[in-house]
């Protein structure tokens, strides 16, 4: 059995026992993740999603958040005032061994979702930027007003 899965804006081909490295997941060496993002599933009989296939999922073990390799990129003007620059990136990533394929039941499966960091960010932003919005702030001129008023 297979499944096609979307993380990371990317999507992959997998089946049980694939080691795959894919987007940084904001989750630990030795964590288990579920995808919910099935495009596709096969095996026996064939699932299209449009977009998604409902209640399918993939469950992977994370094995560790690891660096690719380093991307250099070097820039060289001609001409006129001649410069060079020299950048390096490394990508970070997780690596993952899926450990089975869900045509079904993926609500019931009690493994927590896989989610980039970035979406972790975003997240825990929002939910400390929500008690803060909640209590008005007093402006400091009518604070100070009201200090001298007591006196």
């Amino acid at each position: 059995m297979f499944a096609v899965l979307k993380t990371g804006g990317k999507q992959y081909k997998v089946q049980a026992g694939d080691v795959l490295r894919v987007e940084l997941l904001n989750a630990n060496a030795g964590d288990k993740v579920q995808f919910n993002e099935i495009l596709m599933v096969g095996g026996d009989k064939l699932t299209v999603g449009a977009p998604l296939v409902a209640g399918a999922a993939v469950v992977a073990d994370v094995i560790d958040n690891i660096k690719a390799d380093k991307v250099i990129t070097f820039h060289k003007r001609r001409r006129k005032h001649s410069s060079q620059r020299t950048r390096g990136h490394r990508q970070k990533l997780t690596l993952l061994r899926v450990s089975e394929v869900l045509a079904s039941g993926a609500d019931k499966s009690g493994v927590k979702e896989a989610v980039g960091t970035a979406v972790a960010r975003r997240v825990a932003h929002n939910a400390a930027a929500a008690p803060a919005a909640e209590a008005p702030a007093k402006p400091k001129r009518a604070a100070k007003k009201a200090a001298e008023a007591q006196e």
